[in-house]
Parts: structure tokens; sequence; C-alpha cells
């Protein structure tokens, strides 16, 4: 299905500006609105005065409102990185979820919303040609400040509908867990595989607050059983499994 045949209108936001050094998109960066209505969320959207903006915003019943042109750079994203990147805008396309978020009663995404945004987004990437991991939630780029989508995004619906990168993740149990403060070689090896994917934290050091928040943003999208940011079997296993089910050209 294509933007023509998505049904959207068009709603300016006057808060964008040129890509910077990009030629075109390489990421698509999901979040939810954390607002009470997906209507207040547009109001602050458009509002000259917000300072944020975003590409493209999807009601509950999957209206879809388009805000800032594709080939300008929309202010959605803030301080981030990817892959050792910053300008997180300047490399990505925002869609605002409509969800009231963590601080008004986080809420189940309703599925037709959810279908719209896959749709949304096969779109964006098959025309920018975006990899599938590529796909990402605000929190992944930024994951000391952001808890968006969060946990209660279907990431496994979008990945059926051909959307995002994805493994089953392996369920919650006992075992070895590395948490704030412990250190040595499986906490260097954890900090290497996170970077590795593609999260702002540097390779080699000790489990800390960085460490602690990158691996709670993991969770959000690919473990999401259980946020603690405690890098249980499960969240260490699974990471494992997305870095292998990575083609090696994609690696970096």
């Amino acid at each position: 299905m294509s933007r023509t045949q998505l049904k959207h209108h068009w709603h300016p936001s006057p808060n964008f500006g040129p890509r910077q050094a990009v030629v075109k998109p390489e990421l698509i960066i999901l979040h939810y609105t954390g607002m009470k209505t997906a209507d207040a969320a547009r109001d602050w959207l458009s509002n000259p005065q917000s300072g944020v903006s975003c590409h493209y915003l999807v009601d509950w019943a999957g209206a879809i409102t388009q805000m800032v042109d594709e080939d300008l750079r929309a202010w959605h994203a803030g301080a981030g990185s990817w892959k050792g990147r910053g300008d997180i805008n300047s490399l990505s396309i925002g869609i605002e979820v409509h969800n009231p978020g963590h601080e008004l009663g986080y809420a189940d995404f309703h599925m037709e919303q959810i279908d719209v945004v896959s749709a949304l987004c096969l779109d964006i990437a098959s025309r920018h040609g975006i990899l599938p991991e590529c796909i990402l939630g605000h929190s992944d780029t930024a994951p000391l400040r952001k808890s968006d989508p969060g946990e209660k995004f279907p990431w496994n619906r979008l990945h059926l509908a051909g959307v995002g990168h994805w493994v089953e993740p392996l369920p919650v149990q006992e075992g070895k867990t590395l948490r704030l403060g412990d250190a040595g070689a499986e906490v260097a090896a954890l900090r290497s595989n996170l970077a590795d994917y593609g999260y702002g934290i540097e390779p080699s050091g000790p489990f800390d607050i960085t460490t602690q928040a990158v691996v709670r943003a993991f969770q959000r999208h690919f473990r999401q059983a259980k946020v603690d940011g405690l890098a249980d079997p499960s969240t260490v296993e699974t990471l494992q499994r997305l870095l292998a089910a990575l083609p090696d050209r994609r690696r970096t």
C-alpha cells in the first residue's frame, strides 16, 4: 500500500529545517505522543512555540496526519545517537503514534492504529531504502531520556507485517544477571554487543547508569516481558540472537 493509498491529510508544522549533510533519511523513529488526545498532540506539534514536530501523526483510529515533508528535518528526536551517529533528526523520519504514555495512563495500542503504522513504515522504508533494523523506538536512540513508544508497543506485530528487525525473545528465566556496579568480561561483552547493534554506549566499561538505561531501552523494544534494566540470561541471549540475525553486510 503506497502513501497515496494511505489516506492522510496535511496539518503543516512550522517546526522544521533542512536535513544536515544527509541526502535521504536512513532511520524511521517511532514515538508515542504522551498526551491525552491526538488533537492535543497535533496542536502542540504545530505550535511554533513548542519547538517540536514530526513527519506523521497516527491517531487511535489509524488516521494519518502529515505535518512535515519527508525531505525536511522535523524536530522529533532531540539529542541521541545510533551506530555512532548523532543528529537523529537529520537521519530520520519521525512518526508519532497516539498514546497517553507512561505519565498519563499508558494504554494498549489499538490494532487498527498499529496496522496503519505498519503500512506507513513499509511505504516509507521502500521508498527510501531503509533497512529493517533501522526502524527504531525513540528510547533506542535516547535511552537516558526517553521511554517511548514503550513496552506495550507491539513490535512483533509490526515484524509479522514485514516491518523492523525482530527475533522471538528468550523467555524470562533465572540465572546469572548483570547489574549496576558489576564489571568484568561479561559486562564488557554485553556493552560491546549493545554498541554493535547500534546503541549509544562505549564498548568497554563497567555496568554503569548508562548501561542500565540502554539495557532497559533494549528490553522495551526486544524483551518486553520484564523491563528492569538488569541483564538477565533472557536479555543477553535475545541480544545475541538479534546480532546473529543481522546479515554480515549490514553489520558495522
